[in-house]
């Protein structure tokens, strides 16, 4: 049996070279919805949204002619670079120059290379930026603070691809960092391709760190338990085989490394120790009573097994649910946790009776854990409340559930792409910089359909056009608009020999020849700011405006806002307009999920109670096993609320991981308290006090080790994976009292009736497979 384990290792092991990390952002819905539908509609016309760099400055000291010349240097290197598709800086500043021969508007450098030593013509430059360009405020500058910045366009083949990582990591960041050093100017540095690089780069580095964390806590956990260092070994190699296996099966599946698969390998860790001291907890207590190294290992595997299986069943339901979602992100990281549950089991069920089997029998040191002071103080304490205090238990919590209801109503929505970013990182700062100079990173798009061929270019569209772009600009949350009106204004201005007095769209006298101007600027112009802003065939037009990210929970508002001017501006019958963007899908997934969440849980409730309906034939056991789980859920969410700890896809996943670990303890006591009925005549209480001094402790020992546990993922840089694990460590501890103090206080009250074998129906698993006396006649026949 130990040759298949280390030959499935082996088999899994040859399949980690698959392993790979995700190079697209995390989507939160299905394919065919139709938010997915209307975005994917927008790239196929207009390309990668998210391929824009932004590196901005506040600082006077860029307009001295050494700091000048080295940002000259950064933006021509970066510029010459095979990633980079288009670099905007005022260095290279295009500006509209007139040209009546030809009739057409050139392009002509705004600055002088070779006056910039001159620091005289510095200060006039940045004059002249402020004052006579309004065509790039808001794109280059910001006028009221003095802020400036560069805009550099990566080849959209590339958003989504490893060279994504190696331009951002090894060419980029060493090439701000020397400009920095040569020149004490702080550079910023933001933009989705740069932030998911960095956010990636981030992720990886904490896959080490939590299985090691993981590792560690449980490790010193269980050797606090049992004092035995042997069987604290055998268990950290069981959980490592487990990890193992999860990358094997990640690599199998052809899986990528996300934000969520990322955790796999930690929650085996975390779930696999509670099965080793299960198994290890019963058989010291088997030995403590007989002293039989040989019967006490048996009686583990017959008496414990089957029930064992059930409860990584169940938990396996939890993580499972997640396939039901419709999303892919979800599927594979359900998928993958919940076969490798199960195969955990497997090993744990494998490998601990067989390694006992070769190693010394426990001393009396090592099962001292079984009648430890304080712990057994602290059992003994809510056995009495048990036996006399049921009362009191009920009203605490009907307390609990009407505090947690009360919260529910307080919860809200996070629409925040960053707010799970890792706040210590200094690209972090960097985004912070941008959301106040710039009015955020975060791009909303609003697509329009003329439903003819170069119906953009008509002065009627354009003037509709600004119309909607004004309304979009009044929206505080919302920052200046780019669009091909952009360009037709500027035309005018360049017309007019550069005042800024005409930044304006031309009148129907002027458009004949503004227009062909502008539209002769174009042709063929591989570096034309606005090609992405109208598609080839003149058809689609495209307005672009950033939100700060604080504002990403007023989306829904905002969207609404935007259609209802949108559809008096441009007439549904004549026009198509699509709100969407990066910002939009995001929140639109949260809300996705978050209706999901309901359907998930139903549906793992519903497995359960088959499963317990499966196992006992009984429906007060189904009330029994559902109330004490659903209470620790209800009062995590009631805190949400109350410490305004927002709903997010972090979040969300809370209560299905939480509701799968937690119901194991209430399957493991029920499956202990069914043979203690047998054992004791169908005796309610006895049977109920014996479960509890059999079960109890182990109960205890698995929710501290969870608890501990899923704490370690407090120590991620994420926000999102610090929720996780603070709350599921919460639940888990509101569980474990739940599971040690209501759970028998109900089975008291609700199963009177139980006693009866008559309504007792045999199950049709039978959990526990043999009794003490069976399993001594067992063993007298093989004699």
């Amino acid at each position: 049996m130990l040759s298949i384990v280390v030959l499935i290792t082996g088999l899994l092991a040859t399949q980690w070279k698959n392993i790979h990390f995700s190079h697209t952002e995390a989507n939160m819905l299905p394919d065919d919805n139709v938010v997915n539908v209307e975005y994917n509609a927008f790239l196929n016309k207009f390309g990668e949204e998210g391929n824009l760099i932004i590196i901005g400055i506040k600082d006077d000291a860029i307009f001295t002619p050494k700091a000048f010349a080295s940002w000259t240097q950064l933006m021509n290197q970066l510029k010459k670079d095979q990633a980079v598709d288009l670099a905007i800086s005022i260095n290279d500043l295009q500006r509209l120059q007139r040209n009546d021969s030809l009739e057409k508007f050139e392009l002509v450098p705004f600055v002088d290379p070779t006056k910039t030593v001159n620091q005289a013509y510095l200060a006039q430059i940045k004059k002249e930026l402020f004052t006579n360009l309004p065509f790039y405020e808001g794109l280059l500058f910001n006028k009221k603070s003095g802020s400036i910045r560069s805009a550099i366009y990566l080849d959209k083949k590339i958003v989504n691809t490893p060279a994504r990582k190696d331009f951002v990591l090894k060419r980029l960041v060493p090439a701000v960092e020397a400009f920095e050093k040569e020149t004490n100017i702080d550079l910023r540095v933001s933009g989705m391709p740069y932030i998911r690089t960095l956010n990636a780069a981030t992720i990886v580095k904490e896959i080490g760190l939590f299985i090691g964390a993981s590792l560690l806590v449980t490790s010193l956990l269980f050797f606090f338990f049992f004092r035995s260092f042997r069987a604290t070994l055998i268990s950290m190699i069981i959980v490592i085989i487990g990890v193992m296996w999860s990358f094997g099966f990640l690599g199998l599946f052809n899986y990528e490394i996300t934000v969520l698969t990322a955790l796999v390998p930690s929650l085996i860790i975390v779930i696999g120790i509670p099965n080793c001291i299960f198994l290890t907890n019963k058989y010291h207590q088997e030995y403590k009573v007989h002293g039989n190294k040989a019967k006490a290992l048996q009686r583990v595997t017959t008496k414990i097994g089957m029930a064992t299986l059930m409860t990584n069943v169940t938990t396996a339901i939890g993580f499972a649910t997640f396939v039901a979602s419709n999303n892919e992100l979800l599927l594979e990281f359900g998928v993958v946790t919940s076969i490798n549950i199960i195969g955990l089991f497997f090993l744990c069920i494998i490998v601990i009776p067989i390694f006992h089997s070769y190693i010394p029998a426990p001393k009396d040191r090592h099962i001292k854990h079984l009648d430890r002071g304080s712990v057994k103080r602290f059992m003994d304490w809510i056995l009495r409340n048990v036996k006399y205090n049921r009362f009191s238990i009920y009203v605490a919590s009907i307390a609990l559930l009407v505090f947690g209801i009360i919260g529910v109503f307080q919860m809200r929505i996070s629409g925040s792409l960053i707010e799970d970013m890792p706040k210590k990182e200094p690209f972090f700062e960097d985004i912070v910089f941008f959301e106040k100079e710039f009015d955020g990173v975060m791009p909303l798009e609003i697509m329009i359909d003329t439903k003819r061929k170069k119906g953009v270019m008509k002065l009627s569209v354009l003037k509709r056009m600004e119309e909607l772009e004004q309304t979009i600009e009044e929206i505080p949350e919302l920052s200046k608009t780019m669009s091909i009106v952009n360009l037709v204004k500027y035309s005018k201005q360049a017309y007019y020999n550069g005042n800024p007095e005409y930044y304006e769209l031309p009148t129907s006298q002027e458009q004949t020849f503004i227009l062909s101007y502008a539209k002769n600027a174009t042709k063929n112009n591989k570096d034309n700011l606005m090609k992405s802003y109208v598609d080839s065939t003149g058809q689609y037009a495209r307005i672009t405006t950033f939100m700060r990210d604080e504002n990403g929970g007023k989306i829904p508002e905002i969207e609404a806002e935007i259609r209802k001017e949108a559809d008096k501006l441009f007439p549904p019958d004549r026009y198509h307009v699509t709100i969407t963007g990066k910002a939009l899908v995001f929140q639109k997934g949260t809300g996705y999920l978050l209706d999901n969440l309901l359907s998930s849980l139903l549906f793992a409730f519903f497995l359960t109670a088959l499963l317990v309906a499966f196992m006992f034939r009984s429906f007060k056991m189904v009330l029994v096993s559902i109330i004490p789980n659903l209470l620790p859920l209800l009062l995590t969410a009631g805190i949400m609320g109350f410490l305004d700890i927002p709903l997010k896809p972090s979040t969300i996943l809370v209560f299905g991981i939480a509701f799968g670990l937690s119901v194991d303890d209430t399957l493991r006591f029920l499956a202990q308290y069914r043979e203690e009925l047998r054992k004791n005549n169908w005796k309610i209480r006895k049977s109920v006090y014996a479960t509890f001094n059999e079960s109890g402790l182990s109960m205890f020992y698995t929710s501290i080790v969870l608890f501990f546990g899923f704490s370690v993922f407090m120590l991620s840089s994420f926000g999102g994976t610090i929720a996780l694990g603070g709350l599921i460590s919460l639940t888990l501890l509101f569980g474990m009292l739940s599971n040690l103090m209501l759970l028998p206080a109900l089975v008291l009250t609700l199963n009177k009736t139980l006693a009866n074998e008559q309504e007792f129906i045999e199950p049709k698993i039978d959990i526990i497979e043999h009794s003490d006396e069976e399993i001594d006649k067992l063993e007298k026949h093989e004699l």
